[in-house]
């Protein structure tokens, strides 16, 4: 099947138009598809990809000369909530999970008779902003991995602030990004302070600090025997000690956070040869790509010129437009940030973001909080049941609200709840919540722009569901599309690696790109319509603010004893219990 890219972009942002793209179908990587045309076909040269994400891990394969997905494994993964606002998870897990799915995928590959040896290349794609910190000589994390919802840092945040050198745009005129919880740095900073063996390690000169990327590459390319510490300008960018401008480390950011520049990672281009895997099925594969997951979204979409944008729903939902070598700074809440930079002689591109917190993430409470669903899948289902939320309205503000808020105060609330409500309403309204969030970024989005735009280009898991997409559209007034193949992050992993100076199996050049066959959602409802629903979500909006104010101290003993009034009330109340049976004489 053929069909034409769909572009989503910015008019007013000058730049030449671009080349056209040769049609070649991208296919869904059906396994069971490909198993007769795999005895008589000659595969060409193969990329694989990791695309390490919040919920789940995945190793998958491409052709490289038609972007076609050959096969795939995945692997959820934990999430861990020691204290309420703390999110972690196991790093020695994370690395499991990918040689897991290496194996799985190749093993896959085996059964449709395709050589594993045509495998030229790996990219790696990765949650940004979640840190880790291990032991360069054992190899060993030192703590849990701090995933970039955790909120134990807001009374950091807040302390900082009050002591921003110079103006209050000292981190963002560098960064991109506002102060806040969201970055690395002040996840690295709360480690320093309150984890021993971090201590420790720094001290000894043992400790390295990365994000996600950072941990795989290093450990896959041999860990304490030799393994490479390196990161991309996409990922550094998202740690907030990386200067956007100048492409490297910013000793005054590193002196204001506190954080010793030694155990940061080399900083590399997103497309060239960072090491070799050194174990598994792939040993002696170079890994040759490395993006941020975003950043490869925006890559796997073919976003390559100016005003092209992408929404990504996973986890979070993320809306990433190129702006082209030029850092383009928001008015009304968005991020700047690295796009990409394919190649160390390459330019380096920049985008606009909206980034929203929880998207995918509100139908995982679903099913593990409220067990209201058994599957991902069911929330679907129940919201077709009812095709409305009668009223119901969800603002999912589990880690408080980032764009175009960074209201760290605000917390989930459901709202207009009636006896006639039940859990398909509330299902109807978890949807409903993805897409308000959306529009909210891109109405942002379009007032940094200048243009609204004509339609908006999406991927990830969350696109499966018809029923949020077509709300989506509904909710927005434009049509929503979608790629046949939904798998966007994991090839714009794979292109980059690819492409890299040295593999060289897949080219980026404009007449070689592959064209992608779109599905198309039309809005249904009139725009009248469409206001009201999101004016009474703005107002349920302001309602979830000003939940939560600071608690300090960070660290400490978690029970309720450390909280000392709550602590004092009960064990007086325990010593009047006790003196009260004691009088009436109770034995």
């Amino acid at each position: 099947m053929r069909g034409l890219a769909l572009r989503t972009r910015h008019p007013p942002l000058p730049l030449a138009p671009p080349s056209p793209r040769k049609p070649a179908a991208i296919a869904g990587g059906h396994e069971a598809g490909l198993m007769a045309a795999s005895k008589k076909a000659v595969w060409g040269p193969l990329v694989g990809a990791v695309d390490q994400g919040t919920s789940s891990t995945r190793f998958l394969v491409f052709n490289s000369k038609t972007a076609e997905l050959l096969s795939h494994h995945q692997v959820e993964i934990k999430q861990e909530f020691p204290r309420e606002g703390w999110v972690e998870q196991d790093p020695k897990e994370i690395l499991h999970s990918v040689y897991e799915c290496i194996e799985k995928t190749c093993e896959k590959l085996g059964q449709l008779n395709i050589d594993i040896s045509n495998i030229k290349a790996i990219g790696v794609s990765n949650q940004r902003e979640t840190t880790v910190v291990w032991d360069k000589i054992t190899g060993e994390p030192l703590y849990n991995a701090v995933v970039w919802l955790d909120l134990r840092t807001q009374s950091t945040v807040e302390s900082l602030s009050k002591r921003i050198p110079g103006n209050n745009n000292f981190v963002k005129s560098k960064t991109g990004l506002p102060l806040s919880t969201y970055f690395s740095a002040v996840k690295l900073h709360w480690l320093l302070d309150n984890v021993r063996k971090v201590q420790k390690a720094v001290e000894d000169k043992r400790a390295l600090f990365g994000t996600i990327d950072s941990w795989l590459i290093w450990s896959l390319t041999g860990g304490i025997s030799g393994g490479v510490h390196c990161t991309d300008v996409t990922n550094a960018s998202r740690t907030m000690l990386f200067n956007i401008h100048s492409l490297e480390w910013d000793k005054q950011l590193c002196d204001f956070f506190g954080i010793p520049m030694e155990i940061l990672p080399n900083v590399r281009s997103s497309s060239e040869i960072y090491g070799l895997m050194k174990a598994g099925a792939l040993e002696g594969v170079p890994i040759s790509g490395c993006l941020g997951d975003q950043s490869a979204a925006l890559v796997g979409q073919m976003c390559f010129q100016i005003g092209e944008a992408k929404n990504t729903y996973g986890t979070g939902c993320f809306l990433l437009c190129n702006t082209g070598h030029k850092c383009v700074f928001s008015d009304h809440g968005l991020l700047t940030t690295v796009a990409y930079k394919l190649g160390r002689d390459k330019p380096v591109y920049y985008a606009l973001e909206g980034s929203v917190a929880i998207a995918g993430a509100v139908v995982r409470w679903l099913r593990d909080n409220l067990g209201i669903i058994k599957t991902s899948e069911e929330i679907e289902k129940l919201a077709k049941e009812v095709g409305t939320s009668y009223g119901c309205y969800f603002v999912p503000a589990f880690s408080g609200l980032y764009a175009p808020y960074w209201e760290p105060s605000a917390r989930g609330i459901i709202c207009g709840l009636t006896q006639f409500t039940n859990k398909c309403h509330i299902a109807f309204a978890a949807l409903e919540a993805v897409c308000f969030q959306t529009r909210e970024i891109l109405d942002a989005m379009n007032r940094d722009c200048g243009i609204p735009l004509s339609h908006l280009q999406v991927d990830g898991g969350m696109t499966s569901n018809k029923i949020l997409m077509q709300l989506q559209a509904d909710i927005l007034c434009i049509p929503v599309v979608k790629p046949s193949m939904p798998e966007t992050t994991a090839l714009g992993a794979a292109m980059a690696a690819g492409a890299a100076e040295g593999v060289n199996v897949w080219s980026l050049e404009p007449e070689d790109l592959s064209a992608v066959t779109m599905e198309r959602f039309e809005p249904q409802i009139n725009a009248e319509e469409s206001e009201i629903r999101y004016s009474t979500w703005k107002k349920a909006v302001m309602k979830s603010m000003g939940w939560v104010t600071t608690q300090s101290p960070e660290s400490g003993d978690p029970s309720i004893f450390c909280s000392l009034p709550l602590g004092f009330f009960i064990v007086s109340s325990m010593i009047m219990l006790i003196g009260a049976r004691y009088i009436s004489g109770v034995p």
